[in-house]
């Protein structure tokens, strides 16, 4: 049994949630619903009572000897926010908590749901698309919209998806946590590889994607250290966190972090090569047309390296995860060079994604392929990339818990 927290923001779709509320309590959960304060317009807290078998208030001055706004944040295994209005998701972007399910929100270390519904201008609207980035940057999952009838003639995206579907989209959050007691190691963001003390040689990689694997396990139930390389968005929460800088770094950080751990995710994108010398001085323009030489020598191919190291360590993580950042050519598609990869690699399962200016690194989402060394089919994974993320994480709880999950 979970214990859940339901708000409920004044949008006509909020009878939905009554649907939804019922759901929740016929597989068992405990389930305290907070509206806000013009809900009861639309649906009476008679009928949440009824429904959750709680008391429902909207007030924060109510139940103040418990401390109610921080208490049901604190005590919650998951918040739910359906539906989510433009303006309940502006102020939860802005960290406001001027009631008492804006209060929850930012009392709560649990996972956090929000289902929107408003008309399609006010979803399409930039600030409601800012606010929705942010708070998908921050973690918590966003469901898109349905297509369809709105208030009044209106139609298009805005709608609030039907009751069922909410309900089994989280169902990963209502199961059991697939990797409890797990350590999990994941490597993020793309290495600098100096050549003077000013310039570097580097990469597009932003994190995003390593940031939401970090974010995937951490609500799956892993013990999560994540070692970063030059992130451009903030870490997640919950985690253990680790920096480095260049590739030679990362590499250190690895290995001394490795033991112990169940599982390695190598999602940093790592440079292949770096400059041969490493100049104490900026290196100067000596004249109008001449130019340096740089000279590159190849990085140690870390992957590769923690697989071998397996033979004669126990200790290292027994599933190991690489990424395949690739770009397809006249010799192969990228699919051609992922599978390629995986059986140089020696690792359990390989992410393989196309990338290229504008495509994946920098971006909010991501499109892959996770290829498996056992022969399984492989598994397809598309959207957001917390999304991707989580899809991800599946199959790693899958591979490590001795079966498939999809």
């Amino acid at each position: 049994m979970k214990r859940i927290v339901l708000g409920v923001s004044a949008g006509i779709a909020a009878y939905k949630s009554v649907l939804l509320l019922r759901l929740l309590r016929e597989a068992g959960h405990h389930v305290d619903v907070i509206p806000t304060g013009n809900v009861e317009h639309f649906v009476g807290n008679a009928t949440w009572e009824a429904l959750s078998g709680n008391p429902v208030t909207a007030n924060v001055f109510d139940a103040v000897d418990t401390v109610n706004h921080v208490r049901l944040g604190q005590q919650a295994d998951l918040v739910l926010v359906v539906p989510a209005t433009a303006d309940l998701m502006a102020r939860a972007a802005a960290g406001l908590a001027n009631d008492l399910l804006t209060g929850t929100l930012l009392a709560t270390d649990a996972p956090v749901v929000m289902a929107p519904a408003m008309h399609t201008e006010m979803w399409q609207h930039p600030a409601t698309v800012a606010n929705t980035a942010v708070l998908r940057q921050r973690g918590v999952r966003v469901i898109e919209p349905a297509a369809g009838r709105l208030t009044g003639k209106d139609s298009g995206p805005g709608r609030l998806p039907e009751p069922q579907e909410i309900f089994e989209s989280i169902q990963d959050l209502l199961s059991e946590p697939l990797l409890a007691g797990r350590k999990v190691l994941i490597t993020a963001g793309g290495t600098r590889e100096p050549l003077d003390p000013v310039r570097f040689l580097g990469n597009r990689s932003s994190g995003r994607q390593g940031v939401a694997l970090a974010a995937a396990a951490r609500d799956a139930g892993a013990q999560v250290t994540l070692i970063a390389t030059h992130l451009e968005v903030p870490p997640p929460h919950g985690v253990a966190l680790v920096h480095a800088s260049s590739a030679l770094q990362l590499r250190e950080a690895v290995f001394a972090h490795a033991e112990g751990q169940d599982v390695l995710i190598m999602n940093a994108a790592v440079a292949d090569f770096r400059p041969a010398a490493v100049h104490n001085a900026k290196i100067k323009k000596r004249d109008e047309h001449s130019a340096p030489v740089i000279e590159l020598v190849r990085n140690p191919d870390i992957l590769a390296e923690l697989v071998a190291a397996r033979e004669s360590n126990p200790r290292l993580p027994a599933v190991i995860v690489g990424f395949a950042a690739e770009t397809g050519d006249e010799q192969g598609s990228v699919l051609d060079y992922g599978r390629a990869k995986l059986s140089r690699k020696g690792c359990e399962l390989l992410v393989v994604n196309e990338v290229g200016e504008n495509l994946t690194f920098g971006t909010d989402s991501n499109t892959v392929q996770v290829l498996f060394a056992d022969g399984k089919p492989a598994v397809s994974a598309a959207g957001g990339k917390l999304d991707v993320a989580r899809v991800v994480i599946q199959q790693v709880a899958g591979e490590i818990n001795g079966h498939t999950t999809s």
